[in-house]
């Protein structure tokens, strides 16, 4: 099992890494402000059994 993921920010183009929580279940939804602007996402989370996760972003505001 992989520990972090990274996605690129909407808002300003920036590969964000996160930290992976395998407590949270295979599909997670929640908001999480960049690293980078600051600005809200809103992250999806899939993670599979082999171990690989999938992360999609979008714009709170969108």
């Amino acid at each position: 099992m992989i520990d972090t993921a990274s996605y690129q920010c909407p808002h300003c183009g920036e590969s964000i890494t996160i930290a992976l929580d395998w407590g949270g279940g295979s599909r997670q939804e929640y908001v999480e402000d960049c690293q980078v602007c600051c600005r809200p996402n809103v992250l999806r989370i899939t993670l599979d059994e082999s171990g690989d996760a999938f992360v999609t972003a979008e714009p709170e505001d969108s």
